[in-house]
């Protein structure tokens, strides 16, 4: 398979068949996401399968009534872990240093290059996924539904499944005011983002037989114009993560 063409190919899938995924290829999966690159070997992913359908019913609800995660063949739930290096730290007779930020920022950095990983497997192989961040609308409560220790974080979900639609590509921002020479020279960026903003707004038209009328700069001015989860520090501080 051209890995570049699958990655430029990818879309996020809301529609499932009925077809289930099976146990071993699930696994495979999550084994290839696993074999990421980790900083210092600190390997700090944690991932949850979620199959009771009680349980999914109520993280489809707490992230906003996003049904597919109910639907889809497999749910998973990716956590940034330092509790299990600080067992670890604990074995060594060693002494964990909780609440250190950088030390959050190095697990959830983990967990995203997994969580990608992951899905360029489950893709090459036909399957279809969507990322969940809608969990950390309540991250006390999924704590409370996993069972997570001090020291984890639940960070975002991700559904698997058989695709039952075939989505457009959603275009990205030209390479012009993402890929910089150097120094952060933003010099082309209006009219790049411009540019990019009437593409956006042809594919919304498209994709919704025109009751759609948006942009990227409409959609970031509603998305960073007012707080956003600002349960987060609360609630990592509460875990012991965040705290120097």
């Amino acid at each position: 398979m051209d890995v570049v063409a699958l990655l430029k190919g990818h879309r996020s899938i809301r529609k499932f068949t009925d077809q289930p995924i099976d146990d071993e290829l699930a696994e495979s999966i999550i084994r290839a996401g696993l074999s990421a690159a980790t900083s210092s070997n600190l390997q700090g992913t944690t991932v949850i399968r979620v199959r009771n359908p009680e349980t999914r019913a109520a993280i489809a609800e707490l992230a906003g009534g996003q049904t597919y995660v109910e639907t889809a063949a497999a749910f998973f739930v990716w956590c940034a872990d330092l509790h299990r290096s600080a067992v670890a730290c604990e074995m060594a007779g060693g002494e964990f240093r909780p609440g250190m930020t950088e030390h959050f920022v190095i697990a959830a950095t983990d967990c995203a290059i997994a969580a990608q990983s992951a899905v360029c497997a489950a893709e090459s192989v036909g399957l279809g996924i969507c990322y969940i961040g809608g969990i950390r609308n309540d991250p006390a409560k999924m704590t409370e539904l996993l069972g997570l220790p001090d020291q984890v974080a639940p960070l975002f979900g991700l559904c698997l499944g058989y695709p039952d639609q075939d989505p457009a590509i959603k275009p990205r921002l030209p390479l012009s005011v993402t890929l910089k020479e150097e120094t952060y020279d933003e010099s082309g960026d209006v009219a790049g983002i411009e540019a990019y903003d009437e593409q956006m707004r042809a594919y919304y038209h498209e994709r919704t037989n025109g009751k759609i009328d948006r942009t990227w700069s409409a959609d970031m001015s509603a998305l960073l114009g007012k707080e956003s989860r600002p349960h987060m520090r609360d609630y990592l501080q509460g875990q012991g993560l965040n705290k120097k």
